[in-house]
């Protein structure tokens, strides 16, 4: 019943907080910009091919997720092939302006830990994009174009709409775990970009302030269960199976 120990967590640990969250956000509209092109693709092209390519999808969870994220970090490293590209089609300018690099360097950014986070969770939104997308009779869009509908409004009034369950679990898939996770901060980013993930777990493992941690764990799951209320309140689940 110590309740300042609630309130060190907010006025500590604030920052960790609001990093936590803006980096999981930006990661989920991140996977839904990159992923729902990919199930598109999937869902209405990929032929015979269905299989093998969501096959491709989850092979990365083949591998541990920490060996995903080292890997990730190599690719960013000052010597890596991701910075000697940008430096060859000379872009790092305009990534410093941009913010996205800091002074030439991807790895220890904002961009990186972001970064890291869309790539490790972007399964997680293929794949319910994807099981929705299928779901959806090719003859609705058919008959969309038969009443004189483009291709584009076709897309936006029915393969948009009935693709909507698949954006809202997807995004409760990635959103979640981004919010809570310190993996891709510890390995990708730098004391600038800890996110409340990596508080709690050196509050816990390294300090042994148990009841800061609890109560730093605690606001994180009320904070999440929030957000999630209004996003679903927002969003509506009534089309969800």
């Amino acid at each position: 019943w110590a309740f300042e120990h609630y309130r060190t967590a907010f006025t500590d640990f604030g920052g960790q907080f609001s990093r936590a969250f803006l980096y999981a956000a930006i990661a989920t509209v991140l996977t839904i910009l990159i992923g729902y092109p990919l199930a598109y693709v999937i869902a209405f092209r990929g032929g015979k091919y269905k299989n093998v390519l969501l096959g491709l999808v989850v092979v990365p969870f083949f591998t541990s997720y920490l060996i995903r994220t080292l890997a990730w970090g190599n690719l960013l490293a000052d010597a890596g092939p991701v910075v000697g590209a940008i430096e060859a089609l000379r872009l790092d300018g305009i990534l410093n302006a941009a913010g996205i690099m800091d002074n030439g360097r991807l790895l220890n950014t904002p961009a990186a830990v972001i970064g890291g986070l869309t790539y490790n969770f972007l399964p997680f939104m293929v794949l319910p994009l994807y099981v929705s997308l299928e779901k959806i009779d090719p003859r609705l869009v058919d008959a969309a174009q038969d009443l004189y509908s483009s291709a584009s409004g076709a897309f936006r009034k029915v393969v948009l709409p009935l693709s909507l369950p698949g954006i809202f679990a997807g995004s409760l898939l990635v959103f979640i775990p981004a919010a809570g996770d310190f993996v891709n901060a510890q390995f990708l980013g730098s004391p600038g970009t800890t996110m409340i993930g990596n508080s709690i777990q050196d509050q816990f493992l390294r300090q042994n302030n148990y009841p800061v941690a609890a109560a730093m764990s605690t606001v994180l799951m009320a904070s999440i269960t929030a957000l999630v209320l209004l996003y679903t309140r927002f969003f509506g689940t009534d089309d969800i199976a």
